[in-house]
């Protein structure tokens, strides 16, 4: 996403930016930026209805720019695309203030957001998304019997680029060399899927996950191939293949893959490794040392005011909430854990670790010091339920 114009004022944090998406992740960022009653000011398609002086009807589509207030937000996780709709708030000789309009986000297509109020997760989000130096710079490919899936991880995304199957008939129906030639067949498949959808020039590290030999099996054809074929970029990047041995041959196993300590001493400073290690955590915590680790709203925001949370897990799902005081309820929650010297992770809804997370309400915590006083007042407050509905 590249930043063309920022407004934000820092006094009161009314303001605008004007952005321009350049990949598909950038609208996902967008999709997490842009919050109802905010306004969008961009260039659409809309259909224009003329009646003549004969009383004659045409119509026809014209390009204008309408700004709009936002009444709703649809991203299309396949496509990747996004839609505004809303209510225009501007004059226009084509469209009344007040009608309804809906805008399609285009690559490569600028628009500007209007806030009421740039709060402080919005500000960073906004940093982040435009700074270079995020990009997705992780590239998988996860293996199974005749199946492979590619995809890009992002900063907060995971894409699936291509999904290739090849039917490997069993052992006992078809001797070996017939067999062999079924899986060099998913094989070359998978390396023309490679230079069709992975960037090198971006892509610091491509993971090969799979249960069994499938990654090694993998590798090795990738490197007999090589002294077969003038494949340069293939050649001058094969460094940044790294096998990784997964219980599973689909995407869940992309968890397993990034938790690995070797990809996390490789990709120790990209966000999606630090999530998986911050989930992960929490989870060895909750195992180890339940009085230290806390989810749901109630034990989190307890903990909070006991100045208690050392690391805060937080899904996006939450900060995306139509419900304004909900939303606010969470900003004011990672801002109160930051001013106190904790660590906020916020979990895209997008990636693996993210869906774990909202499986457990979305929000965590690892604390600094055990508090089994929120269970014990769980515990207290069952008790004295079930006490009134004994006597009732």
């Amino acid at each position: 996403m590249k930043l063309l114009k920022n407004h934000i004022n820092s006094h009161d944090g009314t303001g605008e930016v004007t952005l321009l998406p350049e990949q598909e992740e950038d609208m996902w960022e967008a999709y997490n930026l842009i919050q109802i009653g905010d306004a969008i000011r961009a260039t659409t398609m809309r259909k224009v209805v003329r009646e003549g002086q004969t009383g004659s009807v045409t119509s026809q589509k014209v390009t204008l720019t309408l700004c709009i207030q936002v009444l709703d937000v649809e991203f299309d996780t396949e496509a990747c695309s996004l839609r505004v709709k809303g209510r225009n708030i501007e004059e226009n000789k084509h469209v009344k203030r007040g009608q309804h309009h809906t805008i399609d986000m285009e690559l490569n297509r600028k628009f500007t957001l209007i806030k009421p109020e740039w709060d402080s997760l919005a500000i960073e989000r906004l940093r982040t998304m435009t700074d270079e130096t995020q990009r997705a710079d992780v590239a998988a490919i996860v293996l199974n019997t005749g199946q492979a899936t590619v995809c890009l991880l992002g900063t907060n995304l995971t894409l699936v680029r291509q999904r290739i199957e090849v039917s490997i008939p069993k052992k006992r129906v078809m001797n070996e060399s017939q067999r062999q030639k079924a899986v060099d067949k998913l094989y070359h498949q998978i390396i023309e899927a490679i230079h069709r959808h992975i960037r090198f020039d971006v892509v610091k590290l491509v993971i090969v996950a799979s249960p069994g030999f499938h990654r090694e099996e993998f590798l090795a054809y990738t490197k007999s191939y090589l002294t077969r074929h003038d494949d340069a970029v293939l050649r001058d990047n094969m460094h940044k293949f790294l096998a990784v041995h997964t219980s599973t041959g689909d995407l869940g196993g992309l968890k397993e893959a990034l938790a690995s300590p070797a990809i996390a001493n490789q990709m120790a400073n990209t966000k999606a490794v630090s999530e998986v290690a911050a989930l992960d955590r929490f989870h060895k915590m909750l195992a180890e040392d339940e009085n230290r680790a806390v989810y749901g709203w109630a034990h989190v925001a307890a903990a909070c005011d006991a100045l208690a949370i050392d690391t805060l897990l937080l899904s996006d799902t939450l900060l995306r909430s139509r419900d304004v005081g909900v939303r606010k309820q969470y900003v004011n929650l990672v801002e109160t854990v930051k001013d106190q010297g904790g660590t906020v992770r916020i979990f895209s809804s997008m990636h693996v670790s993210g869906q774990q997370l909202d499986n457990i309400t979305g929000v965590a915590a690892v604390l600094r010091f055990p508090m089994p006083n929120l269970f014990q007042d769980d515990v207290e407050d069952q008790d004295d339920d079930d006490n009134e509905d004994f006597f009732k």
